[in-house]
């Protein structure tokens, strides 16, 4: 017969799925506190640092390899997403865990010691050993969100999972919002002896990571119970491989392409055809292979392709809309960085509280779809709003659009996870959750090329000015940033004034620029608007499988199908 998720799982040639393992209550609150202490760690890594990252300039002397130290983590924890995701089916969830930490907690070490010892072979220069060090932390910080999921899912059935879910989802939230302000802490804390060695204030951004990361290895090692090998298997070594060929030159094309090369120069278009090139490859090894990395039956259930087709689609507009945001409100609206970055907080806590609300309910009563739709609907709402803003819009009406758009995105941090769980196989569940975070993270990545692209277009429409010598001069997106980061975007800031870059004042810009800059970033969350409205479309397509309790087993079909029916 075949399952909710089109895979058989009864046939006489088809092993039957182990039943479920029962946890104590004290291993099972134990274990989460241990997952979301990592959780957290891993969270904040990705906004703790961007706020010292001045200093780090100024002492490690490398001012264009700035935009590296965040390409190489991005680099890293995403291609590395997938390939956990199967590793956790074959290993155990609990031996990836704990080499995503132990190798997270070597990369902030590393990264906190980088030009520490000067040029080293190899490595050169402080700048260049960061880099390569945040590419490691990432290897290590891809396990870590993966993992974490597919454990909920281990320890908890589909109802019970939902609140869990929610909660873990309102993290981000949570680091979204005290990551600036630590790394703010660290960065202005100066320099500290420890043991009589000396230390800057931001290497304790990378620090920090070590006694938390200890504790929480500590007691997933200690307190956390053995998780069933559900799939044994060998991996898939080609199809491994051919994800970092397929995805690593993606990434750097999407990252490259309109601000350090032309999108159509030889370069750019050198890396979109390995892409291509690479997943064709990808798709006939996994179609050849026995135990792919990906299954590429998973995408003929209807749950798991539409969770992640909406997932994908959201993020595009989110990341590729709200990231402008803050440049928005300095040179549009002429507010300090610092309060640009406070604006954003109704956001942080719209998410927080609608991820934990929706898991809840999700939790109580079976049902996710709803939830959903309303989560697209309240984003729509929030960014037609916010499209709708211009340079003498109030901090505080700002303030109640961005909030709206918080409360929609909270379902969307764990509802797609737990629909395209509770959907397939248990067999599959990793691989199952890292997709999820895979196509959210290829979808934001895609979402700031594509709607940066369209930001450069409005602004060559629109921002023609004449310069001192009568010229007429076409802003740019580079040209935004480095009015955003005033004096930074000129050379490598000095030591007395990047630890207080993140509170620099108000950017002074000319009124005439600053009605082009409002008028060209509108116009991106008009088309992040559009793109949402699609995202909505494909929520409606989701067939929706009810969550039940733990030892249920999922709601299969009482005759053979490949895709679920959905709930009445």
């Amino acid at each position: 017969m075949a399952s909710a998720s089109g895979t058989t799982i009864d046939s006489p040639s088809a092993p039957a799925a182990p039943a479920p393992q029962e946890f104590s209550a004290q291993e099972k609150r134990l274990t989460i506190i241990a997952i979301m202490i990592v959780f957290l760690l891993a969270a904040l890594d990705q906004t703790i640092v961007s706020t010292a990252m001045p200093k780090v300039v100024a002492q490690l002397q490398g001012l264009s390899l700035y935009a590296w130290v965040t390409t190489a983590y991005m680099l890293t924890s995403t291609v590395m997403v997938p390939i956990y995701g199967k590793l956790n089916d074959i290993y155990g969830r609990k031996s990836v865990l704990v080499f995503g930490i132990s190798v997270f907690i070597l990369g902030s070490a590393l990264c906190g010691m980088a030009g520490e010892f000067g040029r080293l072979p190899l490595l050169g220069g402080g700048m260049t050993q960061l880099i390569v060090f945040r590419a490691i932390q990432g290897l290590g910080g891809a396990a870590l969100f993966t993992t974490a999921f597919a454990i909920i899912a281990d320890l908890f059935g589909p109802r019970e999972r939902a609140k869990f879910g929610g909660l873990f989802g309102s993290m981000f939230g949570l680091a979204a919002v005290i990551g600036p302000v630590l790394g703010g802490f660290f960065t202005d804390l100066g320099t500290t002896y420890l043991f009589g060695v000396p230390i800057a204030g931001w290497r304790w951004c990378f620090y920090v990571n070590l006694p938390v990361g200890a504790l929480s290895l500590f007691m997933i090692l200690s307190k956390m119970p053995p998780l069933i090998h559900r799939d044994p298997g060998k991996i898939d070594v080609a199809g491994a491989l051919l994800i970092v060929v397929t995805f690593v030159p993606l990434l750097l094309a999407l990252g490259w392409g309109g601000r350090d090369y032309a999108w159509g120069s030889p370069l750019i278009l050198s890396l979109l055809g390995v892409s291509a090139v690479g997943l064709v490859a990808f798709i006939l090894t996994e179609m050849a292979v026995s135990n792919p990395i990906l299954s590429l039956n998973l995408f003929r259930n209807r749950v798991f392709t539409g969770c992640n087709l909406a997932s994908f689609t959201i993020s595009i507009a989110f990341m590729g809309s709200l990231t402008f945001l803050p440049l928005l409100m300095q040179l549009g609206q002429g507010k300090a960085a610092t309060t640009s970055g406070l604006t954003m907080l109704p956001m942080m806590i719209g998410m927080f509280g609608s991820s934990s609300i929706c898991g809840l309910i999700a939790a109580k009563t079976g049902r996710y779809k709803p939830l959903m739709v309303g989560g697209g609907v309240m984003m729509l709402i929030g960014l037609f709003a916010i499209s709708k803003v211009n340079a003498t819009t109030s901090t505080l009406d700002l303030g109640w659009r961005i909030l709206i758009t918080g409360i929609g995105l909270g379902p969307s941090m764990s509802l797609f996870s737990l629909a395209v769980q509770n959907a397939v196989s248990p067999t599959q569940i990793g691989v199952a959750t890292s997709s999820s975070q895979f196509f959210r993270q290829i979808g934001g990545t895609v979402g700031v090329a594509i709607f940066g692209a369209i930001l450069t277009n409005n602004l060559a429409a629109a921002a023609a000015r004449p310069d001192k010598a009568g010229h007429v001069q076409v802003l740019g997106l580079s040209d935004l940033q480095r009015m955003a980061v005033g004096a930074a975007g000129e050379g490598a800031p000095s030591v007395s004034t990047s630890s207080r870059a993140h509170a620099a004042p108000p950017v002074k810009v000319d009124p005439a620029v600053r009605d082009v800059v409002v008028k060209a970033i509108t116009g991106v969350f008009t088309w992040g608007w559009a793109v949402l409205v699609l995202a909505l479309g494909l929520i409606l397509m989701i067939p929706e499988i009810p969550l039940v309790h733990r030892g249920r087993g999922p709601a299969a079909p009482k005759k053979d199908e490949d895709e679920p029916a959905p709930a009445a």
